[in-house]
């Protein structure tokens, strides 16, 4: 029987992109770091609590602007690929959190270490997602501003089930993560450390060695990995909705999942309850996570984040 409460308890806190960058912002330095700000506060109120905490977040709307800062100045600066983007994003937000994490810290008399670590996971070549992209990143757009996008860029782009349309790239399935071992160690040293930012740097091994590829990984299933390969207790998402919703977009019909066990959840993800570029990824990661021993994982909204590990809001999944 899971005990919520429990201070003993290795926990992996996945963030949403609320965590950096609300909808609606423009997405300055300033924003973003007032955001890492406040976060901070929810993040230290767990470890204040006792709890271990691993950091995972998400990267979608900080890498598709660096990839159109890209294109804009490609005539003057060579552009980047995705896998670089994201090991860029890794660093600009994991320096965000912290530095706003250790800071709040000492504003609380608490002497933990925080560490934001580069990090590579790896993907498979052959993986269908290269043929099927489905990863939002970047800024929203109009329908209009869309179809240009796609005739003059040649870019995929898709409508969010969150309002307007983005762009998509591929999104394989993570299978491992190259610096495991290191996250371990660095828990065994009572450092917090803040990995697999944007779902990791996306690499495939062949030949005896390491090789970048063009996609970007789901923060969610990557996170599912993270605390499947650390052996966590808990999985929790922390995002911009309270719960996990059956029928989220017909307002008369929608109905809040407070607590569901893994079988019936599992049918629900079947039937096509949980969009793939929204909250299909985060029950899925859910989902790997219980099947592979995992005690309990939880999608919550971010400004509640201890109620949520706590057993007091959001989602509850379980065996």
């Amino acid at each position: 029987m899971f005990n919520f409460g429990d201070l003993s308890m290795r926990i992996v806190v996945a963030l949403g992109g609320n965590a950096l960058l609300r909808k609606g912002q423009k997405g300055t330095y300033e924003e973003q770091f007032n955001n890492a700000l406040r976060t901070a506060k929810f993040l230290a109120d767990i470890v204040e609590r006792g709890y271990d905490l691993i950091i995972t977040h998400g990267n979608g709307p900080q890498a598709g602007a660096i990839a159109v800062q890209n294109d804009a100045a490609r005539d003057l600066i060579p552009p980047m690929p995705l896998d670089v983007i994201n090991a860029e994003t890794q660093a600009l937000i994991g320096y965000m959190l912290q530095q706003s994490l250790r800071n709040e810290f000492i504003r609380r008399g608490i002497h933990r270490e925080v560490i934001a670590l580069v990090t590579q996971v790896v993907v498979r070549k052959d993986d269908p997602a290269f043929q099927n992209p489905t990863k939002f990143i970047g800024p929203y757009y109009t329908e209009e501003e869309a179809k240009r996008l796609m005739r003059e860029k040649g870019w995929v782009m898709k409508r969010d089930p969150r309002g307007g349309w983005r762009r998509v790239v591929p999104s394989p399935e993570p299978i491992d993560i190259v610096e495991k071992e290191t996250i371990v160690r660095l828990l065994g040293q009572g450092v917090i450390p803040i990995t697999v930012g944007g779902g990791g740097i996306p690499v495939i091994y062949e030949n005896g060695q390491y090789r970048g590829v063009e996609a970007v990984i789901d923060k969610d299933l990557a996170s599912s990995l993270l605390a499947r390969l650390i052996k966590a207790d808990m999985l929790v998402i922390l995002t911009d909705v309270d719960y996990v919703y059956l029928n989220f977009e017909n307002k008369t019909r929608r109905q809040p999942l407070k607590e569901v066990k893994l079988d019936e959840i599992k049918r629900y993800y079947e039937e096509g309850h949980f969009p793939l570029g929204s909250m299909g990824p985060k029950v899925l990661g859910a989902i790997k996570f219980l099947e592979a021993g995992g005690k309990i994982a939880v999608i919550g909204h971010l400004e509640r984040a201890l109620d949520v590990i706590e057993g007091k809001a959001g989602t509850k999944i379980i065996r």
